[in-house]
């Protein structure tokens, strides 16, 4: 199914702010109209960049210049008809004139058109003209690997790990699909808006062959091939296994391993396997890279064998990186003391003289009571006695709250402090609720007849549970939102969760999703005293600066713990969020409507609309009656979302 795009303009998602807490409020700011004509009608759209299919008849704008190869060069194009952003591959006909060359060109639109994994570009579709062959390909916002080394010359081991994870689960579909990619290079990995790798281009993708059947033609780009491709022995995954090793260590050194000013000694240095290892490099770091550049192909360890090295498992991957480390060296240590976060506080709440007067003294009161304990604490306390860059260079990860704390502060002792709970049945994966969710959609739209409008909607839920409001701020800490019963959570980058009841007066802890402690507001245990400052501070942020998303009603606070947030993904145009009791919840940025899917038997579809109003549908209802265009555009965008998720 082709990605669903419903908006007349391309769109984006809200970049961090630069002050306090990054993206996330339900403002009602839009992105930048097009430049219209004099009378006001439509945008105005340059024809000799208009691209139509000759089939469907469907048409794309041309915008900007991607990148350009021997045969081809690559641009944005907007549907205008949907404002959906592909990146098309313009392929002139005078290059494919030859039988052969034609020939090269359907092979690959052949075999990228069979792949799908969540980190590989998606193929879409593709058609010709007289003058060109077109392939729509799925679009990568913030360009590629090699436009960040460009920007940065080295990353930091945690990001280099980020990435190459990424491109090892996509070269591991690839070669147990039997293809080899033959040309992997930093600009060949392409960065989502979300901050996902993707590989592209298959223009040298080859299906491989036994031992003695291996192509031997020379290809690829010269710093990154392997010593068999240039001996004309024959290409085999382990040449896609040393051009990784070579990417590895470009992104750490900030140059390719065998680069020469002469093509001749690289070629010769690489023969050989000469090259050095900067003395700045992790010894895990300088063992993997002497492991996979290795001269006989056999010797060079498994995709599987490079990420069980030390490397990996012992060295700290964000869950995600934030944009800001497209251009700059993001914070990646475990978060600063609390004296840092004391002038973000204060900068953000008490600050700006014009809402002040709005916080109430007893307010006042309370968060000075707050970034007085935080001057003391910080906010991921450390027990470490080591100094923080002796404890970073031994572990290069942010230590877990059972690493950190003294053995009475164990999540197994917290049970002590407070009431807890374990194993609860009712908690299901991230997996569990895309699959359920994924199927449920993909049957009611499959045999959905056509409608012009939405058939009478159901009474919603009363205890239907929804985001009202939220805040990103994965860059330093995590992200916050407030559900509809005014409970306030937040899921910290570590995986663990923190939330505070309506009331305020019991505060609800999950280290992992299956373990649960509360404990009254003011007896929660020293070490997690950082997280409820976080937890607080994002509960204020969201009270003063955002408003509620819709006007679904409030529902009353049950006892106990309430749904997780399992997994929350930004694309260019919505947020999804997954919650654990099969909740799935998409926000769309810039109308600011909201699609709520809850229950699975049957799944009840709630419309939050443009004018805030809100109905509910049953699935089967809408499966048999149809429902407008406008519901029917979200939901195919949801299902196409989820398959995008669950690598179907």
């Amino acid at each position: 199914m082709e990605p669903v795009a419903f908006f007349s303009q391309p769109l984006a998602s809200p970049e961090p702010r630069s002050r306090a807490l990054g993206t996330g409020s339900d403002s009602r700011a839009g992105p930048r109209e097009p430049e219209r004509s004099r009378s006001g009608a439509e945008p105005l759209l340059d024809p000799t960049r208009l691209i139509r299919d000759p089939q469907s008849g469907r048409t794309y704008y041309r915008g900007r210049l991607l990148g350009k190869g021997g045969f081809a060069r690559c641009y944005e194009a907007t549907d205008t008809g949907s404002g959906h952003i592909y990146a098309v591959k313009v392929i002139p006909q005078s290059r494919v004139a030859k039988p052969h060359q034609r020939e090269k060109i359907l092979q690959e639109i052949a075999l990228h058109r069979s792949l799908h994994h969540r980190h590989i570009v998606h193929f879409s579709h593709h058609f010709e003209d007289e003058g060109n062959i077109y392939i729509f390909l799925e679009h990568c916002s913030r360009k590629s690997l090699a436009h960040i080394w460009k920007a940065r010359h080295t990353l930091l081991e945690p990001e280099v790990r980020y990435y190459l994870r990424q491109v090892i689960a996509a070269l591991c579909y690839l070669h147990q699909r039997g293809v080899l990619h033959r040309d992997l290079k930093l600009g060949n990995f392409f960065i989502t808006e979300n901050m996902e790798l993707k590989l592209g281009d298959f223009g040298l993708a080859a299906r491989l062959e036994p031992q003695d059947q291996r192509k031997k033609t020379i290809c690829g780009t010269p710093n990154y091939l392997a010593p068999e491709v240039l001996l004309r022995q024959g290409h085999g995954p382990e040449s896609d296994v040393w051009s990784l090793g070579c990417v590895m260590y470009t992104l750490l050194c900030g140059n390719p391993p065998f680069e020469t000013a002469d093509l001749k000694e690289t070629y010769r240095c690489i023969k050989q396997v000469r090259y050095t290892l900067p003395p700045y490099l992790s010894s895990a770091a300088r063992h993997l890279l002497a492991t996979i550049l290795r001269p006989v192909p056999q010797d060079r360890p498994s995709l599987e064998e490079i990420l069980q090295h030390e490397f990996f498992t012992k060295g700290y991957t964000p869950a995600q990186l934030p944009p800001c480390s497209c251009t700059t060296v993001p914070d990646l240590t475990p978060p600063s003391p609390a004296e840092s976060f004391f002038t973000k506080v204060t900068k953000s709440l008490f600050g700006r003289k014009k809402n002040k007067s709005k916080i109430a003294p007893q307010e006042q009161d309370n968060l000075s009571r707050l970034v007085s304990d935080l001057v003391l604490t910080s906010i991921c306390p450390l027990s470490s006695t080591k100094e923080p860059r002796q404890a970073q260079e031994e572990a290069d990860v942010a230590p877990s709250l059972a690493e950190t704390a003294p053995e009475e502060g164990s999540p197994r002792s917290l049970a002590a402090l407070g009431s807890s709970s374990e194993g609860s049945e009712e908690y299901l994966t991230a997996a569990t609720v895309m699959e359920s969710t994924l199927c449920a959609l993909r049957n009611c739209l499959a045999f959905m007849p056509p409608a012009r409008q939405n058939p009478a909607p159901l009474a919603t839920p009363e205890h239907l549970l929804w985001v009202s409001k939220w805040v990103d701020y994965s860059n330093k800490y995590g992200f916050g939102y407030q559900l509809s019963s005014r409970r306030v959570a937040v899921l910290f980058n570590e995986g663990a969760h923190m939330a505070l009841s309506s009331n305020r007066k019991t505060v609800h802890y999950n280290p992992t999703n299956t373990k649960h402690f509360s404990f009254p507001v003011d007896a929660v245990p020293q070490q997690l005293q950082g997280q409820l400052g976080v937890l607080r501070y994002f509960a204020s942020y969201m009270d003063h600066n955002l408003m509620k998303g819709g006007d679904l009603p409030s529902v009353d606070e049950t006892e106990g713990p309430s749904p997780l947030l399992l997994q929350w993904v930004k694309t260019d145009q919505a947020l999804l969020l997954l919650f654990s009791d099969g909740t799935v919840q998409v926000n769309f940025y810039v109308d600011h409507t909201k699609l709520i899917l809850s229950g699975w038997e049957p799944l009840l579809i709630t419309f939050v609309a443009r004018d805030r109003r809100t109905c509910t549908y049953q699935a089967p209802h809408l499966q048999r009656l149809g429902c407008s265009q406008e519901l029917r555009l979200r939901l195919r965008y949801v299902l196409h979302l989820l398959r995008q998720r669950s690598g179907t």
